[in-house]
């Protein structure tokens, strides 16, 4: 059983974060251990089976970008590190660019305070396109706006490494 099934949850990109609340403590106090002390053993594993599948669907489910990347491997879509070859051309010489700003940056902390901001910014930007995506997945579920939020959460990786990196050199400088 998938999270969204188990959840009783509709498979959409956009989930109401109370209602995932709500029902991740229903049925939590449906499947605490406690409540099956005195079961049989099949019934106490699968009682520790379930708490499993409900403590890592709602990280996963909770979460807008894990729960994307769920969704579009639940719908055969590969989300691991893309080979290079299936990178767009446009987002190679984006990042590589990016990188070699990166690179030319002294590391004096104003110059690294305006990085962090320009990433920031990126980053939020590919956040608001990524959620019109999902509302547009919501809306009609065509596998090829999967497509575009695959490309769209590979574009957010790269741009996060960077803020990473930054707040990497931030801390260490």
């Amino acid at each position: 059983m998938n999270y969204f099934d188990f959840f009783g949850l509709p498979h959409k990109l956009t989930l109401d974060s109370k209602e995932l609340e709500s029902r991740f403590y229903a049925l939590s106090k449906q499947w605490h251990p406690d409540r099956f002390a005195r079961a049989s053993q099949d019934q106490r594993r699968a009682s520790e089976d379930a708490t499993a599948t409900l403590n890592d669907g709602y990280r996963t489910l909770k979460e807008p970008v894990s729960r994307a990347e769920y969704l579009l491997k639940e719908r055969g879509f590969d989300i691991g590190e893309q080979k290079s070859g299936n990178v767009p051309p446009e987002l190679l010489e984006e990042v590589f660019e990016l990188n070699m700003a990166l690179e030319e940056i002294e590391t004096s902390r104003p110059q690294l305070e305006a990085a962090r901001q320009k990433f920031g910014a990126m980053l939020k930007e590919v956040d608001r396109e990524l959620f019109a995506q999902f509302a547009a997945y919501d809306g009609n579920q065509d596998r090829t706006i999967l497509d575009k939020i695959r490309g769209i959460l590979n574009r957010r990786k790269y741009i996060r490494n960077l803020v990473s990196q930054v707040e990497k050199a931030l801390k260490d400088g």
